[in-house]
């Protein structure tokens, strides 16, 4: 939220998480298909709202013969290097192929080759498959891989590249370029997922104001909702949305390219795990959207969507609460009509904003907490 308080004004206090339910008031949407049961349940013991809309789902590996195709490809092709990105994409692919009855042949060829990995996760799967690795990523970042296998040459090598939903286009040309064979193999595709309409609704909410973070584990989600929010002909109000009022997450810097391509700025975890992303998360919150102050009508607090006054909740509209969350910011000082106008997108409107005061100080147990400063503006009385 952009600050409209004067520099030099005093501030709310950014307090600390909150011992056993730092998402308390705070409302989340989760993207993610694989393993959405774990994060939302992650968020919701930390005292998080959750909304769910998986923007793709892998689609089952038995229809998926393209796999298998590209799987027999690298092994007539005997490959002098492969490239392990993801562990589930290693354990889905080897799956795959025992299921064909090809399994066997496919863990030979891959003994036979040089193998690299991206992260500890991908070499975990390479090594529980019974491989060896001989070098792996020193930031889980493919490019980094490519560098490595440029620096001792590639040219006249075949080089085989397990894909992980995201086709990183640069890294295979860079080998291509560089006079590789390039093979890639996909083991999981993405498809649209059931209940296509929870997509819409989540981007609704992150257009209006009523979400605090979104997350993404995956760049091809990221894709798919830049998609939707196309067809329903809000991407450009979804996008102003991300940039101002709502935080986006990631698991890591190959999910968040299209946030950045869209100049989209996201959290990303040092580590790019998923308990790391969510540690990031409340973190982030405790220190920017948590604010108490101690008034004339009681002590405050404003948890994200959650309003305590002297410990009792509030109940507010989401105008009234962006209007309560920007004078608590001030910490006292006051905040101009013209700017809390400009803050509510009221373009101006004198009454609508007396309007919206009015509402929010009806909701308030003691009305006086909101204070007008005759032709100047409106105050937190202190």
């Amino acid at each position: 939220m952009n600050a409209l308080a004067p520099a030099e004004a005093p501030q709310a206090d950014e307090a600390p998480d909150a011992a056993g339910s730092p998402l308390e008031g705070f409302r989340i949407g989760v993207t993610s298909h694989r393993r959405s049961r774990d994060l939302i349940e992650a968020l919701e013991r930390r005292g998080a709202e959750v909304l769910h809309a998986p923007a793709l789902k892998i689609a089952p590996v038995q229809e998926d013969m393209r796999l298998i195709e590209d799987t027999r490809t690298v092994i007539t092709a005997r490959p002098d290097i492969c490239i392990a990105t993801t562990a589930y994409g290693m354990r889905r692919w080897c799956e795959a192929a025992d299921s064909f009855g090809i399994g066997e042949e496919l863990l030979e060829t891959l003994g036979a080759c040089r193998m690299f990995v991206r992260g500890p996760k991908a070499r975990g799967a390479v090594r529980a498959a019974g491989l060896a690795d001989v070098g792996i990523s020193s930031d889980e970042t493919t490019a980094t891989l490519v560098d490595m296998l440029l620096a001792e040459g590639v040219r006249g090598k075949t080089v085989a590249v397990q894909l992980h939903g995201y086709t990183d286009v640069r890294q295979l040309e860079r080998l291509r370029m560089s006079g590789a064979t390039v093979l890639t193999v996909t083991p999981y595709r993405w498809v649209k997922p059931d209940g296509e309409d929870r997509l819409p609704r989540l981007i609704e909410a992150a257009c209006s104001g009523n979400l605090d973070v979104l997350t993404f584990t995956s760049a091809p989600a990221v894709d798919a909702m830049w998609s939707t929010a196309h067809e329903m002909g809000v991407y450009k109000e979804l996008i102003h949305s991300l940039k101002t009022n709502v935080t986006t997450a990631v698991v890591g810097p190959v999910t968040a390219q299209p946030l950045l391509d869209a100049g989209v700025t996201p959290l990303i975890p040092e580590r790019f795990r998923m308990g790391a992303l969510i540690r990031l998360v409340c973190e982030h919150l405790a220190l920017n959207h948590v604010r108490r102050l101690d008034t004339a009508s009681g002590n405050i607090e404003l948890r994200g969507r959650s309003l305590r006054v002297d410990g009792q909740p509030v109940e507010l509209a989401p105008a009234p609460l962006l209007l309560l969350r920007a004078l608590l910011g001030a910490g006292g000082a006051v905040l101009s009509r013209e700017a809390l106008s400009d803050l509510l997108e009221l373009r101006g409107s004198v009454h609508a904003l007396d309007m919206t005061v009015s509402r929010l100080r009806s909701s308030l147990p003691d009305g006086r907490l909101v204070e007008t400063v005759v032709k100047r503006g409106y105050r937190i009385r202190v």
